[in-house]
């Protein structure tokens, strides 16, 4: 079984011909304009493709995929190119297959909650889809603008709003897939209920393509809010905003959609690298919390906002808060939120950890992974932030204020492993959302269990026996 090949011999003419033949000259990417498909946004992973394709249909992926199949050529399959571990960026004779083109909306039913949508909107639009019917679809993350809805399927995207509604899995309803011999699997049902065996649309999800393509989606659609109210407050500890966001939880009866967690330095680098952004507080806080709660009903949720933020005063869970009295101050507070890897960025790689415990070991988590790291690298910044409400830190080592962006590039490694070290401890994940791609792929080797990896393997030679489906990523 050759899952992975470290090499594989460049795809022959005449099956390049023939897939350019499927695609039609609208499908293909002239080399000239091939960059942006072959980089990712922080520039880690440069890629390599023998011919890059953007089907407009599932049949035309179908159709792809079979002549890849046939002779034994590698696919990587990319949505939006938001990833974060390299999972959409291809190594060489490979073939990327773009699902830019696959645009469709095949239903949207209100009265079900659900629509289908093809794999190549963007989340962006999936969002305004749900609106324009009046509904909600509640999936968001910082780049939804351009990231599409097969990527954060296939990456089981999570975002600021799981507290209340679940990740992208919990999200998902019926997927249209591609096999990696070229058949279809439809299975775009719209059921709640379907207790007919083993639910294998989950094999998809957060599969990171690995096992397939996914073409279309049935997605669950919520109520839209009346209302909605967005406050910001500073925090000693993580221990309080923990305790913060229980009493928040408890006082609003459930109506915390978002809690999201960031401590002193992921403010001052927004608000010294992004336009626009500014220190919601006048006086600077150890940790800070970025709430918002939602209700269906108008008028009654800001009132309970108030006497749960001054309770929370009063129990000595918060030293400040600000509740935005617009829509414009709550875009501006979320602006912030999610320009922080932009501005982390600014300071160079380091060290990046995505990570998850459980809820209620965040601040022991902290503690713990800040004494490591500081062991290893004393002169190192620590950026902690991230969705507190699901137990999901991102965990960024930086260099110092003004040092080299690759100062940290001889410890990495070390670093990497001391936090992933902590991790165990708690029962953690490596990966909360992100996923694995290349950049956590040997990690995940040597830190999944043998029993877990065999299963894991087992499923991928069950479905994709020659190892062509996004090769050099996860396994």
């Amino acid at each position: 079984m050759a899952m992975n090949a470290p090499h594989r011999k460049s795809p022959p003419k005449s099956a390049l011909d023939a897939i350019a033949r499927a695609v039609g000259e609208k499908g293909l990417v002239a080399p000239a304009d091939a960059a942006p498909f072959l980089s990712e946004w922080r520039g880690r992973w440069p890629g390599e493709a023998a011919l890059i394709v953007t089907p407009a249909s599932t049949d035309e992926v179908a159709a792809v995929v079979k002549i890849c199949a046939d002779n034994k050529i590698a696919i990587t399959p990319q949505g939006g190119n938001t990833g974060l571990v390299g999972g959409q960026i291809p190594g060489g004779d490979e073939i990327l297959l773009s699902l830019k083109r696959l645009r469709k909306v095949r239903d949207v039913s209100p009265l079900n909650n659900t629509m289908t949508l093809d794999a190549g909107l963007t989340l962006a639009e999936a969002q305004d889809i749900a609106a324009e019917a009046g509904r909600l679809f509640p999936l968001s993350i910082g780049a939804e603008g351009t990231c599409q809805i097969g990527g954060v399927i296939s990456t089981n995207a999570g975002g600021v709003n799981v507290l209340r509604y679940g990740n992208c899995r919990d999200l998902v309803l019926g997927l249209e897939t591609v096999l990696p011999d070229g058949r279809i699997w439809h299975g775009l049902k719209r059921l709640r209920k379907d207790n007919t065996g083993y639910d294998l649309k989950h094999l998809f999800i957060g599969g990171e393509g690995t096992l397939g393509i996914v073409t279309a989606a049935v997605l669950k659609l919520f109520p839209a809010p009346a209302e909605k109210i967005t406050a910001f407050a500073g925090v000693k500890n993580a221990a309080d905003a923990v305790a913060l966001l229980a009493h928040a939880q408890d006082a609003t009866g459930g109506g915390a959609t978002s809690f999201e967690f960031m401590n002193r330095l992921c403010v001052e680098l927004t608000s010294a690298h992004i336009p626009g952004v500014r220190d919601p507080l006048g006086a600077p806080h150890e940790c800070y919390v970025l709430m918002e709660f939602s209700s269906g009903e108008t008028g009654a949720l800001r009132g309970t906002v108030e006497t749960m933020l001054a309770d929370a005063l009063e129990k000595g869970l918060l030293t400040d808060a600000v509740i935005a009295e617009s829509e414009a101050q709550a875009k501006a507070l979320w602006h912030m939120r999610h320009s922080m890897s932009e501005a982390i960025n600014t300071q160079g790689l380091g060290a990046r950890h995505d990570v998850s415990v459980a809820t209620s070991d965040i601040p022991a988590f902290l503690d713990a992974a800040e004494a490591a790291v500081l062991t290893l690298a004393p002169e190192a910044r620590i950026v902690a932030f991230g969705h507190m409400g699901d137990g999901n830190v991102h965990y960024d080592i930086i260099g110092p204020d003004g040092a080299p962006k690759d100062a940290l590039a001889d410890r990495r490694a070390e670093i990497e492993g001391a936090v992933y070290d902590i991790i165990a401890t708690f029962d953690g994940s490596i990966s909360a959302e992100h996923g694995v791609g290349r950049h956590r792929r040997d990690t995940l080797a040597k830190r999944k269990s043998p029993v877990e990896l065999h299963m894991m393997r087992a499923v991928k030679a069950a479905l994709d026996p020659d190892g062509i489906m996004n090769p050099g990523k996860m396994l």
